[in-house]
C-alpha cells in the first residue's frame, strides 16, 4: 500500500476515534464534559493531535449534530418502507420520539444553539428532505393541495419537536410522548385533508 494512502487510512481511523469517543462522552455525561482534553485522554492521543481534525470545540460539536442526523436519517428510512402512506406517517413521529429519546444528549445539540442556525439547518438538511418526500407522497395520495408547502413541513418538524420536548419531561414520558405524537400527526393531517386553513 502506498505511504499516502495508509496515512490517509490512519488519519481518517484517528478521525473516527475522536468522534466515536466524542459521543461516549456526549451521551453518557452530557455536553458539559464534553472538552477537546477530555476527548484526547479518552483515545489516548494529546490535544494537539485533536486539534488536526478538529480546529476547536466548535467545529467537534457540529460534526456531532451532522452526525446525528446521518443517524436519524438512518433510523427513519426505516419507517419510510412502511408501505401505506398514512402508516408511514405516524410511524415517522414514533420513531423520531424515540430517536430523540435513545438519544437524548445528541438530540439536544443536534437542535440547540451550540451551532449557528445556519449551520444547523445544513446539517438537518437530509432528513428535512425525508420529511418533504414523505408530506409530498401522502399530499399526492390524498389529492392534498397545501397552499405552503415549507410551512407545512415546518409545522410537521415543530410538532414532532415539541412532542419529543414533552417526553423529557417525567410526567409525560417517552412512550406517552410517541404516542401523543402520532394522534397530534393524525389530526393534522386529517385536517389538512378536511380542508381546514392552511390548505389551498
Amino acid at each position: 500500500m502506498p505511504t499516502g494512502t495508509r496515512r490517509a487510512r490512519e488519519r481518517a481511523s484517528t478521525r473516527e476515534r475522536i468522534i466515536e469517543a466524542a459521543l461516549r462522552i456526549l451521551e453518557s455525561e452530557g455536553a458539559t464534559a464534553l472538552t477537546i482534553r477530555r476527548i484526547a485522554t479518552d483515545v489516548e492521543y494529546s490535544a494537539p493531535v485533536v486539534y488536526q481534525h478538529f480546529a476547536n470545540k466548535d467545529a467537534l460539536v457540529l460534526e456531532l449534530v451532522a452526525h446525528g442526523h446521518r443517524l436519524m436519517m438512518a433510523e427513519l428510512q426505516q419507517a419510510a418502507e412502511e408501505p401505506d402512506i398514512d402508516r408511514r406517517m405516524l410511524r415517522l413521529a414514533s420513531e423520531y420520539i424515540r430517536f430523540a429519546d435513545e438519544h437524548s444528549h445528541l438530540y439536544q445539540i443536534m437542535n440547540g444553539d451550540a451551532v449557528d442556525a445556519d449551520e444547523r439547518l445544513r446539517a438537518a438538511a437530509p432528513t428535512i428532505g425525508l420529511l418533504k418526500e414523505l408530506l409530498t407522497t401522502w399530499s399526492d395520495a390524498h389529492d392534498v393541495v397545501l397552499a405552503d408547502f415549507d410551512e407545512a413541513c415546518d409545522i410537521v418538524w415543530g410538532t414532532l419537536y415539541g412532542m419529543a420536548s414533552l417526553g423529557r419531561i417525567g410526567t409525560v414520558g417517552n412512550e406517552r410522548a410517541r404516542r401523543l405524537a402520532q394522534q397530534a400527526l393524525h389530526t393534522l393531517l386529517r385536517g389538512w385533508r378536511a380542508g381546514l386553513p392552511g390548505n389551498a
